[in-house]
């Protein structure tokens, strides 16, 4: 017996094929809704024992128990009613805030085992395994796109979404995406190369072109997004600061249900023309205190390349605070 709190309870009546449909294929729905709330499930026939925090256990019991009623009532679960279930409960606002000294984070693929490095990083990984949407903002070399990109692949192996979709703003000086050569995908490509790379290292160069022509992989510009839902999907939109307002609203409205999205930025690395607002910066103040969006906002500290790079960083830093304070002192006169 197990020395961890318990709540145990029987799902009446024994009806071992509502049962499987609780259970989803695989256990997949139980496993969902381990992975969402930090518990364990056991069962054994109509017999089941939720271990984990108390409080939470106990929340949980008669959400499976109405669960369970709908299966009896031939209504055929997917992943979608475990979410909306757990969403409208509200039970997943009773998780204790993940605090990145509470045990080890590792993000595990079949390749590799990836350890976040700074307390910021564990930050972040914490964030997107318990919520839906997350900002990552921050200088280059901080890991919020490679974190992203190894979270997405461990979500694809324990079959937790379907599909990977890789999405980025098209914006180059001089250049516009339907003057470049080759069909969608090579058009995308250019920009999409520090995604590319990190599935690569995570999959392998054959396993990602399997994926991507199975479309379990998917390239898309920004522009391309607008009218879709996307259900069941790890959604990576980088380089965010390059969004415009407009777009930032239409990427964010795009999710659907059993999705993950983590937009990726440097607020200091602005390339749309002069007089265009950034999304990114926007959705930082309209966003701000909403209830189940994360922001983890990286630091020169936080810089895992090059060591030069950390002083790269470091040294902008302290030159644009200089120079705004000229400014200042400037304009006073």
């Amino acid at each position: 017996m197990s020395a961890q709190p318990s709540v145990s309870f029987s799902l009446e009546p024994d009806n071992p094929a509502a049962l499987a449909v609780l259970s989803g294929q695989m256990n997949e729905h139980l496993l969902l809704i381990e992975q969402r709330l930090g518990l364990e499930i056991l069962s054994r026939g109509n017999r089941f024992q939720i271990l984990g925090d108390r409080t939470l256990a106990t929340l949980l019991k008669p959400v499976l128990q109405q669960l369970y009623s709908e299966a009896c009532a031939g209504t055929a679960l997917t992943p979608d009613h475990i979410h909306l279930a757990l969403q409208q409960t509200g039970i997943e606002q009773q998780l204790p805030p993940a605090s990145p000294y509470d045990r080890d984070v590792t993000i595990r693929t079949r390749k590799l085992q990836i350890r976040p490095r700074s307390d910021n990083q564990k930050r972040y990984v914490r964030s997107i395994q318990s919520l839906d949407i997350n900002f990552g903002i921050g200088p280059a070399g901080t890991g919020k796109t490679y974190l992203a990109v190894a979270c997405a692949v461990e979500a694809l192996e324990r079959e937790e979404i379907s599909r990977i979709l890789l999405v980025r703003p098209a914006v180059e000086a001089g250049e516009k995406l339907g003057f470049l050569p080759g069909d969608l995908s090579q058009k995308v490509d250019p920009y999409l190369r520090p995604l590319y790379d990190a599935l690569y290292e995570m999959l392998g160069i054959e396993k990602v072109a399997k994926l991507i022509e199975r479309n379990v992989i998917e390239i898309a510009p920004l522009a391309y997004m607008r009218g879709r839902t996307l259900n069941g999907s790890f959604v990576i939109l980088d380089e965010s600061q390059n969004t415009t307002r407009e777009q930032m609203k239409m990427f964010l409205t795009r999710i659907g249900f059993g999705s993950t999205a983590v937009i990726t930025g440097d607020v200091t690395q602005i390339d749309l023309p002069k007089g265009v607002a950034s999304g990114l910066v926007h959705a930082i103040e309209v966003l701000k205190g909403v209830e189940g969006i994360g922001f983890t906002h990286f630091e020169a500290k936080d810089v895992v390349r090059h060591p030069l790079v950390q002083h790269i960083v470091l040294a902008y830093d302290r030159y644009e605070k200089n120079e705004a304070q000229r400014q200042a002192q400037t304009g006073k006169r």
